[in-house]
């Protein structure tokens, strides 16, 4: 006979019947935005079953085709967001989440509450013999969590009526299900009124992650955005066209739902600049991993060089590129001053000594730019617009030069596409004055296609 459950109707007595997170809404629907803590207090502190859903960019590309997971999805009780992908989508439309919600790391976090509380779990799902696995690691790492019953999603699966007896016969509080999308939540949708858990949710790959079968990305590349990028060299048969055509194509349907809702060149210009920045993020995350290693290998020391630059209407902030110089390249500036190649203020190069070999490479190619992205995302820059300046530049600045700092800097740009360090201060300053002038959304179109030409043709990139 199954031991007791904690009967979290009675832990619920005196908590609010209602949720009181924020929400954004995305694709017709709402989804959570609120801190980790926050969301596990309401899940086990607000009365009533709740069905959890998590939606990610390969969730939303199913969605789009397949109406009975999207009614799934509608119909649930919580969505939280999961990854980089919902969360420019987010950007796109002049919303933020308060925290990326993915099933992975939230449900053990999650877990580790309820261990706390006394409840029970039941997994259910992936291969014959994972759960079992699963469910060993749970309780090796969460002390005191109650795991009553697992359950696997192939031949145990074969008789939905005996599955559905065998869970609410362990009486769990938590039911966790690893069925893959969109049947872990199309499931859980048709079979809500029959299940007694009051708290149930699909995890996708998570039960394999803790069994061993699947392994997880290093921490470094889950923090920098990119562990879609690790389980795409993993596994390239099976994820190539999730996260290759599938992520530009959800980037794609994202920036078509914003613009739908916004109108004005800036508003424009924002979408134009996220959803580009973040096709590239999403294209170019496995070259970022390898140029990252190639720094490393050679040089040691950090693979991004952070800078102060000067930003719109003088407002510094910190800009990110591949790291193409020694370390020690700052301190060794002042004394190559003289040796600059390029009229004017800025300084420029050609054999500047500081410069390792792979640096080389990266700046001939502008690879080295790549991290500025995440300026991009970040709202620091734009994909087109003037160069940023340094601090002690901009002091230098004559007063017609200030004009320069009345739009965001770009990636790229007329300076760029035109010669870059081959061009003298002063025309360059006389370019981007006329693209503040003229900039428009087919300008900045027909920079970013004259920026492939200028970046082959490598001209004046030292």
């Amino acid at each position: 006979m199954p031991a007791p459950r904690p009967a979290l109707d009675a832990l619920n007595a005196f908590a609010p019947r209602q949720s009181r997170l924020s929400h954004v809404s995305l694709f017709g629907l709402d989804l959570v935005s609120g801190t980790t803590a926050a969301v596990i207090h309401d899940l086990l502190h607000t009365t009533g079953r709740r069905r959890v859903a998590f939606l990610n960019a390969h969730c939303g590309n199913v969605m789009a085709r397949d109406a009975t997971y999207a009614d799934a999805l509608a119909t649930a009780d919580m969505i939280l967001p999961d990854g980089i992908g919902i969360e420019l989508a987010a950007r796109f439309c002049g919303a933020r989440f308060a925290e990326n919600l993915n099933g992975t790391d939230f449900t053990p976090a999650l877990l580790k509450a309820a261990a706390a509380k006394g409840l029970g779990v039941y997994l259910l799902g992936a291969r014959p013999g994972v759960a079992e696995a699963a469910a060993r690691q749970l309780c090796l790492s969460i002390p005191g969590l109650r795991i009553v019953g697992t359950r696997d999603g192939y031949d145990g699966m074969a008789d939905e009526d005996a599955v559905i007896a065998a869970i609410n016969a362990a009486r769990p509080d938590i039911l966790i299900t690893a069925l893959g999308v969109p049947m872990q939540d199309v499931w859980l949708a048709r079979n809500a009124h029959r299940l007694d858990a009051r708290i149930t949710m699909g995890v996708g790959a998570l039960l394999d992650f803790l069994a061993g079968r699947v392994r997880r990305a290093p921490a470094l590349v889950r923090r920098a955005r990119a562990e879609w990028a690790w389980r795409l060299a993993c596994e390239p048969r099976r994820m190539a066209r999730r996260y290759l055509a599938g992520n530009v194509t959800f980037l794609a349907r994202a920036a078509a739902h914003a613009v739908g809702r916004v109108d004005g060149y800036g508003l424009r210009r924002r979408v134009m600049d996220i959803a580009s920045a973040g096709a590239a993020v999403a294209l170019l995350a496995p070259v970022a991993l390898v140029l990252a290693a190639a720094i490393r290998i050679e040089s040691g020391g950090p693979v991004l060089f952070r800078q102060t630059r000067i930003g719109r209407n003088g407002k510094p902030f910190t800009m990110y590129k591949f790291r193409s110089m020694y370390a020690d390249a700052e301190q060794r500036r002042a004394a190559l001053l003289a040796t600059s190649d390029r009229e004017g203020i800025c300084f420029k190069s050609r054999n500047d000594p500081r410069v390792t070999r792979v640096g080389r490479l990266l700046r001939r190619l502008s690879l080295d730019e790549l991290p500025q992205l995440l300026n991009i995302l970040r709202g620091d820059m734009s994909i087109v617009g003037p160069r940023p300046a340094l601090p002690e530049e901009v002091a230098a600045y004559p007063d017609r030069a200030l004009g320069r700092l009345a739009v965001n800097p770009g990636l790229t740009g007329i300076w760029q596409v035109s010669g870059r360090a081959e061009i003298g201060f002063d025309r360059m300053v006389d370019m981007d004055l006329a693209y503040a002038d003229a900039r428009s959304t087919l300008l900045d179109l027909v920079i970013m296609a004259m920026t492939f030409r200028a970046v082959v043709g490598g001209r004046g990139a030292y």
